[in-house]
């Protein structure tokens, strides 16, 4: 018989066991219950390499390229979130709306199995970290003794460095990048960057989904023109140049019965219809030429551009075999037909002949230092001193911060021209040349005042990417003083040297006065701007006198055909060349 042991506490109450199964039961029946009512399809998920993606639940019907088909990678192998949650908050907790921000690639485009050899290569490719241009304008505005600086856009954004010529460029020029994201900017500047998909963002998106108003972004690897032009439209301007357009001077003319053009440019720019590219005529788009090394880089940090670049015209239009790099890489798109090279478009399959240099006029002995540009581009952009003031009294949105900051940039040039193009010789080979930063700056105080002034002229060699099937005339280059880069005027010969007399005149700046803006160099040699590379110079006085004598031949002999010229041999001619004999330049 139990002893009753007032001292020993209750014992606890404890459900029936029959009970606690019933009310386990009820529970399971209300989560399927609820699970039942939401209107979702049987199939709530799928797995997606071994792991379930509920984001499927929800997301429905969504048409994306096969590539990247939704059914095979899911929704957070892109946009990661989490892919077991049920909820919508809870889901798209850490989801990225542009998986090619290359803030957080390593995660999405980058992992094992997918793009991992490219993330490192884009990373450090000229797009991604601007060094080349950082490098050149700390250059020119004499804040770097030379034009190798390892600077970065990367390193910008997470050190927050700055000085006059970096205030400059975040605040006017870092807009073009891939480290900039997607609708970080109102307007047109909305749509660069964005890492991977600032190139590989398809122009038409696939239809909405039965019940949706927006659409899922696509991806391409055929990249169009249009994805290039959005950034290369600034600068050396080769973007529009290879579509025909010229950013024109400000008054926006032609006039549209008594309105300005309607004809205009992203930043409301106005602009002028010229031929555009021979390439771009037929069809081609540039990653038709242009290698995926050279745009997405080989994972090396390279200074310049032409360090990165490995194509030349002669890697098509050959006498040898051609689709050879200068890197000595085999382009992909190259077949033949008939024993003849064809280039196979990457955006529609065409097939295009690749027609050989002319020998007569390009194995001509005179014209063995001519590139392709020199005589094929017609027309060049050429944007003539760069007038920049920063005015400390206001705020200007630094645009890799997104923040105000002292310091309001404005920026106008004197005029732009696009006709007769100049020449110089880089790395030994004659190319047209155009301004490269003939900046001319002004600088005001806190309360508005004047401060500092200074200006730096700088000339640089360019492929405007306006090649023409027909190229410039003898006349255009040995008689016309503005391609040798002598700038507009009129030369002549007395006492068998050569004179120039210019028709244009330096500015007068706060700094002192300019060189001439359309003048590379003097009828003696003398160079009168700085070049944008070691290696770049105008025509010397022997080679200036050299082309200028045959431009006395050409109205007796106007053909390179003609036997006068093979070989060439001036001192035999037989008409004297007078004293007052002219060349009019421009």
């Amino acid at each position: 018989m139990p002893i009753n042991n007032p001292h020993r506490p209750p014992r606890p109450y404890r459900l029936p066991f029959r009970l606690l199964i019933l009310l386990l039961l009820v529970v399971i029946g209300l989560v399927i219950l609820r699970e039942n009512l939401k209107k979702r399809p049987r199939q709530l998920y799928q797995t997606v390499n071994g792991q379930v993606e509920m984001c499927l639940s929800c997301h429905q019907g969504e048409r994306l390229d096969p590539a990247h088909d939704v059914t095979v990678l899911g929704c957070s192998s892109c946009h990661l979130g989490d892919p077991l949650a049920t909820g919508k908050t809870a889901a798209h907790r850490g989801m990225v709306e542009n998986p090619g921000d290359l803030r957080v690639v390593n995660r999405t485009c980058g992992v094992n199995g997918c793009h991992a050899i490219d993330v490192p290569k884009v990373k450090n490719s000229l797009m991604a970290t601007n060094r080349g241009i950082l490098a050149t304008l700390l250059y020119y505005w004499k804040e770097a003794p030379n034009q190798y600086s390892d600077l970065t856009v990367e390193q910008l954004i997470k050190t927050g460095q700055t000085s006059l010529a970096l205030d400059y460029f975040r605040k006017l020029c870092a807009t073009c990048h891939l480290w900039k994201q997607k609708h970080d900017l109102p307007g047109f500047l909305a749509k660069k960057g964005g890492g991977c998909t600032a190139c590989h963002h398809q122009k038409n998106p696939a239809p909405p989904p039965p019940g949706k108003k927006k659409s899922h972004p696509l991806i391409t690897k055929k990249i169009p023109v249009e994805n290039c032009v959005r950034c290369h439209n600034r600068s050396g301007r080769i973007g529009i140049s290879y579509t025909g357009q010229y950013e024109s001077e400000g008054s926006g003319a032609p006039i549209e019965h008594g309105q300005m053009s309607s004809h205009r440019l992203p930043g409301d720019r106005f602009a002028l219809s010229l031929p555009p590219d021979v390439h771009f005529t037929k069809g081609l788009a540039c990653i038709d030429c242009h290698t995926r090394n050279e745009v997405m880089g080989d994972g090396k940090r390279y200074a310049h551009f032409e360090e990165q670049l490995e194509i030349s015209c002669t890697t098509c239009h050959t006498q040898g075999r051609p689709g050879i790099t200068n890197k000595n890489h085999k382009l992909n798109n190259i077949d033949f037909k008939d024993s003849l090279p064809v280039l196979v478009s990457k955006l529609d399959g065409k097939r295009h002949p690749l027609n050989p240099p002319r020998p007569e006029a390009c194995d001509y002995s005179g014209h063995q230092r001519l590139t392709c540009q020199a005589c094929h581009s017609t027309w060049v952009p050429q944007c003539y001193g760069c007038h920049a003031n920063r005015n400390q009294a206001e705020t200007h949105l630094d645009k890799l911060t997104l923040k105000e900051t002292p310091g309001w940039w404005s920026e106008g040039r004197s005029y732009i021209r696009y006709e007769q193009p100049a020449l110089g010789l880089w790395n030994n080979r004659v190319m047209p040349v155009t301004p490269g930063c003939q900046d001319v700056v002004t600088l005001q105080g806190s309360k508005g005042q004047a401060e500092k002034a200074f200006y730096s002229f700088t000339m640089a060699a360019i492929d405007p990417h306006t090649t023409q099937a027909k190229g410039r005339g003898c006349a255009d280059c040995h008689t016309a003083t503005k391609s040798l880069g002598l700038g507009l005027g009129t030369v002549w010969k007395k006492g068998g040297s050569w004179h120039f007399e210019p028709a244009s005149q330096p500015l007068e700046t706060q700094a002192g006065e300019t060189p001439r803006l359309d003048a590379f160099v003097t009828i003696d040699g003398v160079p009168l701007q700085k070049s944008f590379r070691p290696n770049l110079r105008p025509f010397n006085a022997k080679e200036l006198s050299r082309i200028l004598t045959v431009g006395t031949c050409l109205p007796c002999h106007p053909r390179l055909s003609d036997p006068a010229y093979h070989p060439y041999a001036p001192d035999k001619c037989r008409r004297p060349v007078g004293d007052q004999e002219a060349n009019k330049g421009g």
